[in-house]
């Protein structure tokens, strides 16, 4: 990607139960990282999922203490999700947790406005990469982001994609694998649908190295790579129609 072509700003909300630190974070922000615009500011979870799914920001900034609902649960309300996620805390000890959920970054309260500066610089080239995963057109492949640049990787040699909070870990057959900032949503709406299936909220597989399918105790399939994996209940009729697709363009 060019650098013409390449995002210089981000859309955001922020999420605080505290006037004071929607307020005071908002005029940093608009003040100091002018490649950030703020669509809007929630006191709470029921809003911040309203505001979300009215604007569809590229960045929320998330504060985790909050009465009734906090930021964890927030998150849990989601998949798969399409923001990145930089959690704004008074409280260093859920670095880990935060971590975890797959956020960007995390920011402790009061807000450093350099420490700020150098998370938005990370949120867009966290974005940038993620726009460069796509399909090379009229071949099997993907570009797939990488520290150095870009890798292109033939889509046979994919055997599954595995969800990791907004990331996703990407298994090849020869056993080796890569972690990339993006959605498991949006490799499910790039890859070819007649090859790959989700089969759980947290796996879309490529039908070509199904092993084994039992109903025994649940649905569950076993890769050629010897992993076992959970079908969800209701994806599992049409699993097997697919799978049947499949095998017979094999």
């Amino acid at each position: 990607m060019s650098s013409e072509t390449e995002l210089t700003k981000l859309t955001a909300i922020i999420v605080d139960d505290e006037l004071y630190g929607r307020e005071n974070l908002k005029k940093i922000i608009e003040t100091y990282c002018l490649e950030i615009e703020i669509l809007g500011c929630a006191d709470s979870v029921v809003k911040a999922k309203e505001l979300e799914t009215i604007h569809n920001p590229d960045v929320v900034f998330l504060d985790i203490n909050m009465p009734i609902l906090d930021g964890f649960d927030f998150l849990d309300e989601y998949d798969d999700r399409n923001f990145m996620v930089v959690f704004v805390s008074a409280h260093e000890e859920f670095g880990i947790n935060a971590v975890k959920a797959g956020a960007a970054d995390y920011l402790l309260k009061p807000v450093n406005i350099k420490e700020l500066k150098q998370t938005v610089k990370k949120l867009l080239l966290m974005k940038n990469k993620q726009i460069k995963v796509e399909t090379i057109h009229k071949a099997d492949k993907l570009v797939l982001p990488a520290s150095h640049g870009f890798n292109v990787l033939v889509i046979d040699d994919i055997i599954r994609f595995e969800a990791d909070g907004c990331y996703t870990k990407v298994i090849f057959k020869d056993g080796k694998s890569t972690i990339i900032s993006r959605t498991l949503k949006d490799f499910e709406e790039t890859v070819p649908k007649e090859k790959f299936y989700r089969i759980h909220k947290s796996y879309l597989i490529n039908l070509k190295y199904v092993k084994e399918y039992s109903n025994i105790d649940g649905n569950f399939v076993t890769m050629t790579d010897g992993s076992r994996i959970e079908i969800s209940r209701r994806k599992a009729p049409e699993f097997i129609l697919n799978i049947k697709a499949a095998l017979k363009t094999v």
